[in-house]
């Protein structure tokens, strides 16, 4: 899921932030456990990965999380994402593994969307969260657009079925080359709820129909 899209926002003006490609759609990216994982869907082109992905870990918590628990809530789907500093306000959609072994992307046709990866820890829950989001598309800007504009000690929260708001605050925005992706870093389990927020960094490589980098907030529950 090389996601979040949706770095978020609107599928209004184009910010001139971004520069937005013609002839291909470009979804949003995010790393995997071992490989990293990018989805790059073309109209025209292969849509092919550079390396065969792996899945993002699974859902049962670590021993640590289950001995030591940190600060965390009970498990809950969430509902919406809300980042005010960058004008998010999306709701979610569960991102299952496809056939691929990859993180299936959300629908193309909704720019303000963002997916978790249901079988992983839930916003809030003991253990990492991986939610991710479209960065842009071929006419537009998606919802994670800005999400690197978010610093240190920014907060967000996420809505949550139970009713719960889990508000999260910033501890680092971080890009990182594709080929030296610190998996182990971003996915490894921990007994404090924290979250990760990833998409598509970088610049746009038509070789390799793929973006160089993927941008990664890392944020733990408050």
């Amino acid at each position: 899921m090389a996601a979040s899209p949706p770095s978020p926002t609107d599928a209004g003006p184009v910010p001139s932030k971004r520069r937005l490609r013609t002839g291909v759609t470009v979804f949003w990216c995010v790393a995997a456990l071992v490989l990293v994982v990018s989805l790059v869907v073309g109209h025209d082109e292969s849509s092919d990965a550079a390396r065969v992905p792996h899945a993002p870990p699974a859902a049962a918590p670590s021993s640590s999380a289950l001995h030591h628990p940190g600060k965390h809530l009970p498990r809950s789907r969430p509902t919406r994402l809300l980042i005010p500093k960058i004008s998010v306000d999306a709701p979610f959609t569960d991102l299952a593994i496809g056939r691929s072994g990859r993180l299936e992307p959300p629908p193309a046709d909704d720019v303000n969307l963002v997916g978790w990866h249901a079988k992983g820890a839930a916003p809030g829950e003991a253990g990492t969260s991986i939610i991710a989001g479209h960065v842009d598309t071929a006419t537009s800007p998606a919802v994670f657009a800005e999400l690197g504009e978010l610093r240190k000690g920014d907060r967000f929260q996420v809505a949550r079925d139970d009713g719960r708001k889990a508000a999260f605050v910033v501890d680092s925005v971080e890009t990182f080359d594709k080929g030296k992706f610190p998996d182990q870093r971003v996915y490894a389990d921990t007994p404090q709820a924290q979250v990760r927020l990833i998409t598509c960094a970088g610049d746009y490589d038509r070789a390799t129909k793929d973006y160089t980098e993927n941008l990664v907030v890392f944020a733990h529950l408050t």
